[in-house]
């Protein structure tokens, strides 16, 4: 094929981006397609998986040029991780709605299987705690409500599956899931990478009703329905979104630690990392074989931004713009939205604002979650100095990272150097990536040379300063925690 194009299709959270990526690993062209989520109960997020592929082929429609459609040699998906559907195998129609990895509306039977021990199997098989973020609770919840006997789903007339599995189910073909999606959803024993029998067992979900789970590269099913794609273009790579923002980093590399500012935030590096408290082990990918990622979730840091942009009837960007140079006055805003992730893991815990006065203005508390995103951070990634060793150097991308201040605070609250991406779309830059080696346009030496502009942000603050705006932080987390 002369001039071949690899599209990169990331499905996020708030919205689903398109990228048309040349042979030199330039991007061509890009589009955007929102996606909306609803709230019907505190606690519960939904979204549409109906919406969520009709954006994807917005985004598509949008980003390819039909002329060069022919030149599209592969197809890469990222995805925003443990989101949940369950679906008709026969007609592909989906059974209520898709879970969100946001939802919460599953802790009260977190807590239920916890009180009964079963948070130490679940951490040993898949390394990660029995949280309502992952998929298997949520699994359960579906289950229940729609094939409570489980009759439909034992003789595989139902289907269960993230959000990969759900687009590629779209393309018609076997029902699958790719490895690192699967060990997030805290069914799969990721030292066997196998659904776990005991764990299908304790969230009641049987086997049948899963997708089968293949490597990073496939195979997949074949593009279908995907205009102006013709019919037939492969699908050649698929993983999660912190993932794929990881590989664009060239994160196999040694001591590479990146942190991803999106509507949640992901701070990932490679490596075993034993059981290092507070973080995730998880399959970050597999090409050619698995690497395994320590990695820590934070629930709400763009979110923040957003929520304080529709409570306050003002644009997010105005809201940057007036706390660029605003101090947040003593007031701390810990948005423990659906509880906190890592490295607390504490669903209990609830939004808190201390600190605030009658002299408080909206430049104070928008400056004031801004810290708390840097915060929430840093909190991860000193966890992971006890993994990958002491962190210099935090990679950052992701569309909050537009902001400078949120930039500068970061380095100067962790003491580190924060190397901002020159590229915001890094999850579709990563699969892009993935795509193009397994389309052979590139080699993975070729891809450790590739530039990656970044700019540096030096912290400035003296260590003291440092220690006592952690500790009046850490006072503001403790507040928003239960007493034990």
């Amino acid at each position: 094929m002369a001039n071949p194009l690899i599209l990169a299709i990331d499905q996020g959270t708030s919205s689903t981006k398109a990228l048309l990526v040349d042979e030199n690993g330039h991007v061509v062209s890009r589009a955007v397609a929102p996606v909306t989520e609803a709230q019907p109960r505190p606690g519960w997020v939904e979204q549409s998986a109906e919406e969520l592929w009709q954006s994807v082929r917005q985004a598509v429609a949008v980003c390819v040029n039909p002329a060069l459609a022919d030149r599209v040699a592969g197809v890469g998906f990222s995805n925003q991780r443990e989101s949940l559907v369950l679906w008709e195998r026969r007609t592909g129609e989906p059974l209520g709605p898709l879970l969100s990895w946001q939802d919460q509306r599953t802790a009260a039977r977190c807590h239920e299987l916890a009180a009964t021990g079963a948070a130490e199997l679940v951490r040993a098989v898949t390394g990660m705690p029995l949280d309502p973020m992952f998929s298997a609770l949520k699994a359960r919840w579906l289950l229940d409500a729609y094939d409570p006997d489980r009759r439909r789903s034992r003789a595989g007339q139902l289907c269960l599956g993230t959000v990969d599995s759900w687009l590629l189910s779209r393309f018609g073909g076997e029902h699958v899931i790719e490895v690192g999606n699967a060990s997030r959803t805290q069914l799969l024993d990721i030292g066997t990478r196998q659904w776990d029998s005991r764990l299908l067992e304790l969230f009641g979900v049987p086997l049948e009703v899963l997708p089968r789970v293949v490597p990073s590269c496939g195979a997949f099913p074949a593009v279908r329905d995907l205009a102006p794609l013709p019919d037939g273009v492969p699908v050649l790579a698929v993983m999660g979104d912190s993932h794929a923002a990881m590989f664009a980093h060239a994160g196999w590399r040694p001591g590479v630690v990146k942190a991803t500012y999106g509507t949640g935030s992901s701070v990932m590096a490679i490596g075993d990392g034993g059981r290092t408290t507070g973080l995730c082990r998880s399959i970050a990918w597999d090409i050619d074989a698995p690497m395994m990622c320590v990695e820590g979730n934070i629930r709400a840091t763009g979110r923040t931004i957003a929520w304080l942009s529709e409570l306050l009837g003002v644009p997010a960007e105005i809201l940057l713009a007036e706390a660029e140079d605003a101090d947040p006055g003593g007031v701390h805003f810990v948005p423990a939205f659906g509880g906190l992730g890592a490295p607390w893991w504490d669903p209990d815990a609830t939004p808190v604002v201390t600190g605030l006065t009658l002299g408080t203005r909206r430049a104070e508390l928008v400056a004031a979650a801004l810290e708390a995103v840097a915060f929430q951070i840093e909190d991860v990634v000193a966890a992971a100095d006890e993994a990958v060793g002491h962190v210099r150097v935090l990679m950052a991308d992701g569309g909050l990272t537009r902001s400078t201040r949120l930039m500068r605070l970061q380095a100067d609250l962790s003491g580190r150097v924060v190397a901002r991406s020159g590229e915001h779309d890094l999850s579709a830059l990563g699969v892009a990536d993935a795509t193009g080696l397994a389309a052979k346009l590139w080699t993975l030496d070729q891809l450790e040379q590739r530039p990656r502009p970044a700019d540096r942000f030096e912290p400035t603050l003296d260590e003291t300063e440092r220690a006592a705006r952690k500790h009046a932080w850490h006072a503001a987390v403790r507040r928003s925690r239960p007493p034990d």
